[in-house]
C-alpha cells in the first residue's frame, strides 16, 4: 500500500528586473512657433514647431532611432530638405497605421507648420508636392460580400 503524501507545489523562479526606461527626449521648453497636423492613411502626426539645432523628436525619440528604414526617415525630413532650413526643431506626437504611414504624416504636419510660420515657404513645398494629402485609405468591408470588394463565389447549378 503506498503512502499518501502532500502534493509538491511549484515555485515560479522570480522575473528578473526591468531596467529603467530611457527617458523621452524633449525640445527645448521654447515656446512653438507654429503647430501643424499630418495624415496619412490611418497614421496622425501631430507637430510643433520651435526655433533650435534642427532637431527633430517624435514621440519621444530622435527620428533616425524612430523610423526603422532609411525611406521612412528620409520622407520625415523631406521638408527641410527643400527649403534647405535646418534652424528648426521639431517635436512630433504620431500614432495610428504603420511606420511608413507615420513618417508621411509628419512630413505632411512639419510642411503644415512652415506654411503656418512663414507663408513664403508655400510655393516651394507646393511645388515639390509636400502640402498634399494622400488621401488613400483601405476600403471598407462590404454587408454580404467576402471583402471590400470581393463577392462569394456564384454557383450556377
Amino acid at each position: 500500500m503506498k503512502k499518501a503524501t502532500a502534493p509538491k507545489t511549484k515555485v515560479a523562479p522570480k522575473a528578473p528586473a526591468k531596467p529603467a526606461a530611457a527617458p523621452k527626449k524633449k525640445v527645448a521648453t521654447v515656446p512653438p512657433l507654429a503647430h501643424g497636423v499630418g495624415r496619412r492613411k490611418k497614421a496622425i502626426a501631430r507637430v510643433w514647431l520651435r526655433r533650435g539645432s534642427g532637431t527633430i523628436i517624435v514621440n519621444g525619440k530622435d527620428y533616425k532611432d524612430y523610423f526603422d528604414t532609411d525611406l521612412a526617415r528620409l520622407a520625415a525630413s523631406t521638408p527641410f530638405r527643400v527649403l534647405s532650413i535646418g534652424n528648426y526643431d521639431v517635436e512630433a506626437s504620431a500614432e495610428g497605421g504603420g511606420l511608413p504611414g507615420q513618417a508621411d504624416a509628419v512630413k505632411l504636419g512639419i510642411s503644415r507648420a512652415l506654411v503656418a510660420f512663414d507663408e513664403s515657404y508655400k510655393s516651394k513645398l507646393r511645388e515639390n508636392g509636400l502640402l498634399t494629402v494622400d488621401a488613400r485609405v483601405k476600403e471598407r468591408k462590404k454587408y454580404g460580400q467576402k471583402a471590400a470588394r470581393r463577392k462569394f463565389q456564384f454557383v450556377k447549378r
